[in-house]
């Protein structure tokens, strides 16, 4: 599979603040009218220094919290302290146009040694673990962290030591209400010949229902459905061991991972307590940046 053009030796060199500038007065009109969006724990960022974001993929292809994550921090935090995040490959290749747009506001190819190359120059990433089967798992399960015993993100902190800062979200979810996810029996009509779109194995295979199918079948993209929108940054979670070593013992990985997604589904479990009860608080607006960005930024 031909890689990326950000899956090179310095990837993210795409990354363009004024493409970034120009989307943001959409992002702030969904943000307030649209998805009228609270948020919540900002203040846990790190003063300086860098990090590996974790968040739980919400609402299918659209994922609609994630941009509305993005808006808050540039708004917060400003453009100048760069987060990569990481992206699946196969959208380079299923949808080329989105990729492009998606790797001028940031986005990168996962790859390892991108990956890697990101935090040895000194910048952030940001991975979502459950990739398309927590971004279409079905609606019952939207309460639940679904990082599918996927590791690598625990290795990648460890060996670089660098903080784990979670991000949750509640309601992105309802922008897309999955069924059921059919994979497994499409799987077993592939095996008898049924080829997969465009050649690519989609890894999931969604029943769900949504704009603009109605109902629809398949990794689409979708325009997601309006929905009031929580997210909150949780307390940054540091490692007692950190280094080579460290990530390569299986046993401290998994309690690392374990730790982690226990940490963020008490998190999910409290959100959604105080959304569902109407506590959450009042839509954030956007704090401004105290500069504007700079090409090359």
């Amino acid at each position: 599979m031909p890689e990326g053009p950000s899956a090179g030796p310095d990837p993210g060199t795409e990354r363009d603040p004024r493409v970034i500038q120009r989307l943001m007065p959409l992002w702030e009109w969904l943000y307030r009218h649209y998805f009228q969006v609270s948020t919540s724990g900002w203040e846990q960022i790190p003063g300086e220094g860098q990090m590996l974001l974790v968040g739980s993929h919400n609402g299918g292809l659209a994922s609609p919290d994630l941009p509305m994550l993005m808006l808050d921090w540039f708004r917060r935090i400003g453009f100048e302290r760069r987060v990569y995040g990481l992206a699946h490959p196969k959208v380079w290749q299923v949808f080329p146009r989105a990729a492009q747009l998606a790797a001028q506001t940031g986005a990168i190819p996962y790859y390892p040694r991108g990956a890697m190359a990101v935090l040895e120059r000194g910048d952030s990433l940001l991975v979502f673990p459950g990739g398309g089967q927590d971004a279409f798992r079905p609606h019952r399960l939207r309460q639940s962290i679904q990082f599918r015993g996927r590791t690598g993100f625990i290795r990648l902190a460890l060996r670089h030591n660098v903080p784990i800062v979670p991000l949750i979200s509640w309601g992105s979810h309802d922008t897309l209400i999955v069924l059921e996810d059919c994979y497994e029996p499409m799987q077993r009509w592939h095996e008898r010949g049924l080829p997969w779109l465009f050649g690519i194995d989609p890894e999931v295979f969604p029943l769900y229902l949504g704009l603009p199918w109605g109902l629809a079948v398949g990794p689409l993209p979708n325009l997601p459905l309006p929905a009031k929108i929580h997210t909150r940054v949780c307390r940054p979670i540091q490692f007692e061991r950190s280094g080579h070593a460290a990530s390569r013992d299986r046993s401290y990985v998994q309690s690392c991972y374990t730790r982690v997604v226990a940490e963020m589904q008490e998190q999910l479990d409290e959100l959604a307590g105080t959304s569902r009860s109407g506590i959450s608080g009042r839509p954030v607006r956007p704090c401004r940046p105290a500069r504007e960005p700079e090409p090359g930024a």
